[in-house]
C-alpha cells in the first residue's frame, strides 16, 4: 500500500479498501452538493488521494458518480426505516408508511440530481445499474409485492389490483415531490412541501378501491 494511500485510509473504521474509501466519499459529496458540479479534483482532494488514482478503482467520472448517486438513494431508503411486512399492523396504517418513506427518499435524492441533464452519461450508466430501492425490485414493485401478500391474507380485497394501486401511490410520489419541467430546468430549487392530509387522501382513496367489502 503506498504512503498516499494508507493516509486516505488512516484510522478508517473497518479499513476499507481504497474504492469503498473513494465510493463513500463520492457519495458524500453527492448528498452534500449534488452530481452535476462534483469534478474529479473534487472527489480525490475529498479522499485524501491523487486524482489519478480515482481511473485505477472506476471506468471514469461518469461511472463514479453513477455508482455514488446508487449508494445515494441506498442511503435515503435506508434512513427511512423497515418497510412494512403483510400481516403486520393495518393496511391502511402500512399504506401510509409506504406513502411518506417513499416522499422521503424522494425529497432526500432529488437535489443529488439536479443539473444532470447536461450530463447525459452520468444518468446513462445509473440507469444501467440495479434498481437502488427494495433490494433491487424498486419501490413500485415492492409495494406492490406487499399488496398481493395482504390479498392472500385476505386483508385486500380478492378483486383489487395491486399492481395498479402502487403505481398510484409511487405515481404520487413523483407527482408532489419532482417540479415541473421548467421549474426542474431552472437553476432555483423550490422544497417541496407535502401536507400530511394528503398523504391521508391518497391512502384513503386507494383503500376504497381495496378494502374488502
Amino acid at each position: 500500500m503506498s504512503p498516499r494511500r494508507a493516509a486516505a485510509l488512516h484510522g478508517r473504521e473497518g479499513d476499507p479498501t481504497l474504492r469503498e474509501h473513494l465510493l463513500a466519499t463520492a457519495e458524500r459529496l453527492v448528498a452534500e452538493r449534488g452530481a452535476a458540479g462534483l469534478t474529479v479534483r473534487d472527489i480525490a482532494r475529498a479522499a485524501g488521494v491523487a486524482a489519478g488514482v480515482l481511473y485505477n478503482h472506476f471506468t471514469d467520472k461518469e461511472d463514479l458518480l453513477a455508482l455514488a448517486l446508487h449508494a445515494h438513494v441506498r442511503s435515503a431508503e435506508r434512513a427511512g426505516g423497515e418497510a412494512p411486512v403483510a400481516g403486520s399492523g393495518t393496511v391502511e396504517d402500512n399504506l401510509r408508511t409506504f406513502l411518506r418513506r417513499g416522499i422521503a427518499v424522494h425529497i432526500a435524492v432529488l437535489p443529488a440530481f439536479e443539473g444532470l441533464s447536461c450530463r447525459p452519461k452520468v444518468l446513462e450508466r445509473f440507469a444501467e445499474l440495479p434498481n437502488p430501492m427494495a433490494g433491487g425490485k424498486g419501490m413500485r414493485s415492492a409495494l406492490a409485492d406487499y399488496l398481493h401478500a395482504e390479498q392472500r391474507l385476505g386483508r385486500v380485497a380478492a378483486g383489487a389490483r395491486p399492481d395498479a394501486a402502487a403505481t398510484m401511490l409511487v405515481g404520487a410520489c413523483h407527482e408532489l415531490v419532482v417540479p415541473p419541467l421548467p421549474l426542474a430546468l431552472s437553476a432555483e430549487r423550490i422544497p417541496a412541501d407535502v401536507p400530511p392530509e394528503l398523504v391521508e387522501g391518497l391512502v384513503a382513496t386507494v383503500l376504497e378501491g381495496v378494502r374488502p367489502r
